[in-house]
């Protein structure tokens, strides 16, 4: 195993938080590449990490302002926006779906709420027929193609996890509520007032910040990776013979997962898609979000606390009461698309039950979101906590990940001890 260079970690950690960054150089002599790791507690910032390698081929370095693409992640936000428009008495979550987009009322889907979207039993995880990546750019090819879709399963029956389409349901929501773009009221109503940068639609003036994606099969083949002493490493969720009989059934052509995964319409097919430019340019609200560490700790601080801005002033994502409605479970039961595993949900967000109810992940109300190969977003609030990860190495975890659980298990433990 190789030993990690101290003096290539960069950041800070404040007074009683010293083990997060212990915790964050253990990962990187067990394989990291390039990641960052952030928190918040009681408004505050508390931890700011960073380092490695951004991009294995050119050798340049993980950097304080460098960002990268947090897959579903980006989800947890995309439900923070819906929240807020709930919040602000914009929303009714139980409404159905056509009261504010009247064409979704086709195929059986009339009665289907804004919950249900949120909550993953639309019964939409994929859709039929074939997509290119030309129409995800557009946005309204796949807008018609949800309205004319029918549901798998008869909605708000179960749930079943939307890998993709949860980003065209729910910001073509907010689209008809604000008359913006999900990135757009992202941009000027939360990450905008509170100086954040996670971006849904990433402006061409920020692609240099990017950190170039080292998929799962490269972290096991490459030279480069080798050198760099990242072939290493820990894979999170269930153990590799049980990973492939899973995948016998949910990741076999036609199956459930494949079919979301590479939905809609199986323009996803080609995860090289995920390192172009013209990916990180367009608005997928479930899974292309772009974003450093300290701006997902940040914006789960937000949803937990008040955080001061640079003017003095401090602004929160979501008030205390509409947090508690978006801890409300929503679901029971294994997940339809997910490999059958026990994730969920409140209103867009995973909550502190089954798989994800680990003890270093908080208490019983924690609650956020992972994001393939092995990015995430969480809040405490009991603690006040508000935690991010993002990293480049993507791992195989199905449901969090050993480095983002090593860490934040020891910013749980540091925040119970500084209450």
């Amino acid at each position: 195993m190789a030993t990690t260079d101290r003096t290539a970690i960069d950041g800070w950690v404040a007074q009683g938080f010293e083990p997060v960054r212990e915790a964050f150089v253990k990962n990187f002599d067990l394989g990291e590449v390039g990641a960052a790791y952030a928190a918040y507690h009681r408004g505050r910032k508390v931890v700011d990490l960073w380092g490695g390698t951004a991009d294995i081929t050119s050798r340049r370095p993980w950097q304080e302002d460098t960002m990268v693409i947090v897959f579903s992640t980006t989800k947890g936000v995309t439900s923070m926006c819906a929240n807020r428009l709930a919040q602000e008495g914009r929303l009714d979550v139980d409404a159905p779906v056509a009261a504010y987009w009247p064409e979704f009322a086709q195929a059986g889907k009339e009665n289907v709420t804004v919950a249900d979207l949120l909550s993953h039993r639309a019964g939409l995880a994929w859709v039929d027929g074939t997509m290119t990546i030309e129409d995800v750019y557009a946005w309204d090819p796949v807008v018609k193609a949800l309205e004319h879709q029918l549901p798998s399963w008869p909605p708000g029956t179960t749930h079943g996890y939307h890998a993709v389409t949860f980003g065209w349901l729910v910001g073509e929501v907010v689209r008809r509520v604000t008359g913006k773009s999900l990135g757009a009221y992202l941009r000027e109503d939360i990450t905008g007032p509170l100086e954040a940068d996670f971006y849904v639609g990433l402006p061409e003036s920020q692609f240099a910040r990017v950190a170039r994606l080292i998929t799962i099969v490269e972290s096991m083949t490459s030279k480069d990776l080798g050198e760099l002493g990242g072939a290493g490493g820990s894979a999170p969720g269930p153990g590799l013979s049980e990973m492939a009989e899973l995948a016998k059934t949910y990741l076999a052509p036609g199956g459930p997962l494949f079919k979301a995964i590479i939905a809609p319409g199986g323009a996803f097919a080609d995860q090289e898609l995920w390192n172009d430019p013209a990916l990180w340019a367009a608005e997928v609200p479930a899974a292309n979000g772009i974003s450093d560490a300290r701006s997902l700790a940040r914006l789960y601080g937000a949803c937990v606390s008040d955080v001061e801005t640079s003017s003095g002033s401090t602004f929160r994502v979501l008030s205390p009461e509409q947090l508690d409605r978006a801890l409300v479970p929503r679901t029971e039961g294994p997940d339809e698309v997910l490999l059958g595993l026990d994730i969920q949900w409140g209103l867009g967000f995973m909550l502190h039950r089954g798989v994800v109810a680990a003890p270093g992940h908080g208490g019983p109300r924690a609650f956020g979101h992972f994001g393939m190969g092995g990015s995430a977003g969480w809040g405490e609030p009991d603690l006040g906590l508000g935690m991010g990860y993002v990293m480049n190495r993507m791992s195989a975890g199905m449901a969090g990940d050993t480095r983002s659980y090593r860490l934040m298990a020891a910013t749980v433990d540091a925040a119970r001890k500084c209450e």
